[in-house]
């Protein structure tokens, strides 16, 4: 139906450098999925873990889980999102990729490498946003450290969907909590985040927390924290333009330019 979106949220356990079996995990949970689906989510680095180890698990934009995300993105009538390790041009990126049902394929390279885990010494940090028009809906989506810079994430594209995609760790929860439910109340605009559950190999653990946030902040979601789950909801085109056109809060926003 026009003016909705229907999106399913798969918080997931991730397999230690093993794409394969993550797709395989990831294919089962989106094949069980019954109701009408427009837009399938899953978290960060979802073939792999979130690994400093890039050469390890790393794919090229032809290798087999980008066609996996072309296939099930076709079979399904439905866009998938979620980031990968790509390597291009002898260079590594945590790079979210959006396929659309039609194999229309966008790209997002993370912009804020997590300089605590030695990531930004691995993977080079993207340099452009992306602004996804789908479905009568425009989406901006980011990923796991992107969250904590709220000028990265500033409403500038009159977009109607912020979308994180994480590897978001136990211990610092209580950020990613109250981040995502902020930039929805400051962006007015809807705010998701897809977060892993499980252990790592390094012993960190993440106990998902995935949510999804209306314009005025209000909680759409209610999976289980510390386990798998697979939520679907719906997003009504609607709830962005009259909540904006009432309020009028992004009018009274300030203007400068970033560097």
């Amino acid at each position: 139906m026009e003016g909705l979106l229907n999106v399913a949220i798969l918080q997931s356990d991730l397999v230690w450098h093993n794409p394969e079996q993550n797709r395989l995990n990831f294919e089962s949970k989106i094949k069980s999925l019954t109701n009408k689906v427009d837009l399938i989510v899953l978290p960060e680095m979802f073939t792999s873990g979130f690994t400093m180890s890039a050469a390890t698990v790393a794919e090229t934009m032809d290798g087999a889980t980008i066609q996996w995300m072309l296939n099930l993105a076709k079979s399904k009538q439905a866009a998938i999102v979620g980031s990968l390790v790509i390597t291009q041009n002898d260079k590594f990126y945590n790079r979210l990729v959006f396929v659309h049902p039609d194999q229309t394929l966008e790209h997002y390279d993370k912009r804020h490498t997590f300089t605590l885990a030695g990531e930004d010494k691995v993977y080079t940090k993207g340099q452009q946003q992306l602004i996804v028009n789908y479905k009568g809906f425009k989406i901006k989506p980011l990923v796991c450290y992107d969250l904590r810079f709220p000028v990265w994430a500033r409403l500038e594209d009159d977009y109607d969907v912020l979308l994180y995609v994480a590897n978001w760790p136990e211990k610092r929860i209580k950020a990613w909590d109250t981040l995502l439910q902020a930039r929805a109340i400051e962006n007015m605009s809807y705010c998701i985040g897809v977060n892993r559950v499980g252990l790592d190999a390094n012993n960190y653990n993440y106990p998902g927390h995935s949510a999804a946030y209306t314009a005025l902040g209000d909680l759409l979601t209610n999976l289980p924290n510390n386990k798998e789950g697979v939520q679907q909801i719906v997003l009504t085109k609607s709830h962005i333009t009259v909540t904006r056109d009432k309020l009028k809060f992004l009018d009274d926003k300030d203007t400068f330019s970033l560097k």
